[in-house]
């Protein structure tokens, strides 16, 4: 998990390479809005929210953001390697 630089508050999770592909794979075909973003169900650990994925050029993958209600029910901050279980929406 890592803290954005720009914003100062966000906090955001990297997907690997190979999970970001099989996003790409599933939602190519059609259009997306919200800067090219993927409604999405995430959990982690005992916490779960729905919210989007979001293409970041610079990091060649998806980035997940993590809000405060979620690092503070799981115990987790900048830094803190997470597990993260996520299901597309449609």
């Amino acid at each position: 998990m890592w803290l954005a630089e720009s914003t100062g508050s966000w906090h955001f999770v990297s997907l690997p390479e190979e999970v970001a592909d099989q996003i790409r794979g599933l939602t190519d075909a059609a259009p997306r809005p919200g800067f090219g973003s993927v409604r999405v169900s995430a959990r982690i650990g005992g916490t779960a929210w729905r919210t989007s994925v979001f293409p970041d050029a610079k990091r060649g993958t998806y980035v997940l953001p993590v809000k405060q209600p979620v690092r503070r029910a799981e115990d987790v901050s900048a830094g803190d390697v997470v597990t993260v279980a996520l299901r597309l929406l449609g």
